[in-house]
């Protein structure tokens, strides 16, 4: 590793913390129905109401000096904070060190933000918010017009397969999951192209089930009783996996199987 791209990778990761500590801002208020910007919406310790300094407000070190408490009251500051911010500092470096500095990793960047803050928002109250959702696609789409116009078609077919599938699933079910989950999939598909949604999909699935049957085994989860596991954290996990090594999957598969020539090239990630 060079010592440019350790320089990278350090400037990411301070970018990748600050950017997970706004992003559980956004996630946290907009469950509770909060705007995220303007004056009266300062940081403030949710036990006592102390409107935190700057140098509260570091990305993971300030909760490390603090010990994971507020300065003022001394009550408990959740551990989610700090994990988000070093979840995001790895993704950003994960990015960095794999596409440099071009089309992949700026859509990888935005995507990354919508895995994240959608996983947030899911995982707080069960909520997909549609905008938040959406939006990623479209910016998704837009950056694939520098691809040309098989990017674009691309990234459009890949929405309606993300969609698609859980309408069709919403569809079999009879209304049994929300219509977030469709829009979160439609979004990425616009992110990802048609052939990694596919595979993002399967992968997204594959993780919650493994994680599903460990909480059975562990006495966490309880079969028949209708307890709720989110489903984008892992759907965005397996966005991410794809976002990064997809393209060695399915170059694996040109290689050996002869199954993915089916699809067109997915633009930028080859």
């Amino acid at each position: 590793m060079t010592i440019i791209m350790i320089q990278q990778a350090l400037i990411a990761g301070i970018f990748g913390a600050s950017l997970g500590s706004f992003l559980n801002v956004v996630a946290h208020r907009s469950v509770q129905g909060r705007s995220w910007w303007g004056k009266n919406e300062r940081s403030v310790c949710e036990s006592c109401g102390h409107v935190l300094s700057a140098s509260e407000l570091i990305p993971i070190i300030s909760w490390l000096i603090q010990r994971g408490k507020c300065r003022n009251c001394g009550a408990k500051i959740s551990a989610r904070y700090i994990l988000v911010e070093i979840i995001c500092a790895f993704l950003a470096v994960m990015i960095i060190l794999k596409y440099k500095i071009s089309w992949a990793f700026l859509i990888c960047s935005v995507g990354s933000c919508g895995l994240v803050l959608n996983s947030l928002t899911d995982y707080e109250t069960g909520d997909v918010f549609d905008l938040f959702a959406a939006t990623p696609g479209v910016i998704g789409l837009i950056i694939r017009i520098a691809g040309g116009f098989p990017a674009v078609l691309d990234g459009l077919e890949g929405a309606l397969a993300g969609w698609g599938i859980f309408a069709l699933i919403i569809f079999l079910s009879r209304g049994g999951m929300g219509w977030g989950d469709a829009v979160f999939m439609g979004g990425m598909g616009g992110i990802l192209g048609l052939k990694f949604t596919l595979f993002a999909f399967y992968a997204g699935i594959m993780t919650g089930g493994i994680w599903v049957i460990v909480l059975l085994l562990i006495g966490r989860l309880h079969w028949g009783k209708g307890e709720a596991v989110p489903l984008v954290p892992f759907l965005a996990i397996g966005c991410f996996l794809t976002m990064i090594y997809g393209s060695e999957i399915f170059s694996y598969l040109d290689k050996n199987l002869s199954y993915s020539e089916i699809f067109i090239t997915s633009w930028p990630f080859n």
